[in-house]
């Protein structure tokens, strides 16, 4: 975790739902949030799909490509990277994505997008 002081919790372990998505508000902007139990770790990307323009991703399908965790648009299928948001159809496109962290079953996230 950083230094950074704005840390916001967002809700319990127990919400996530494991190697799929879940769909949160954080300050008014629409995330998803995949919890993947086999190297517990959660990620955080933009639920927004631009190629679909919809708020969809929560509903992707979660994969990998090599060891890259990623999630696949439940629209065009198009697929992001949960590390960094990178589309693998289309270099140009990248979607915002977030620092989470578990604390004590408590999914903590940095409210200030990457």
């Amino acid at each position: 975790m950083t230094t950074n002081t704005n840390w916001i919790s967002l809700c319990s372990k127990a919400d996530l739902v494991p190697n799929s998505g879940v769909c949160a508000l954080v300050d008014g902007r629409q995330v998803a949030l995949f919890y993947l139990p086999e190297d517990e770790q959660v990620y955080a990307i933009d639920n927004h799909d631009p190629f679909g323009q919809a708020n969809v991703l929560s509903r992707g399908i979660v994969g990998s490509i090599a060891d890259m965790p990623v999630v696949a648009s439940p629209l065009y299928k198009q697929r992001f990277s949960l590390v960094d948001g990178q589309c693998f159809e289309d270099e140009t496109v990248k979607l915002a994505t977030w620092q989470v962290c578990l604390q004590d079953d408590v999914l903590l996230i940095d409210p200030m997008p990457r």
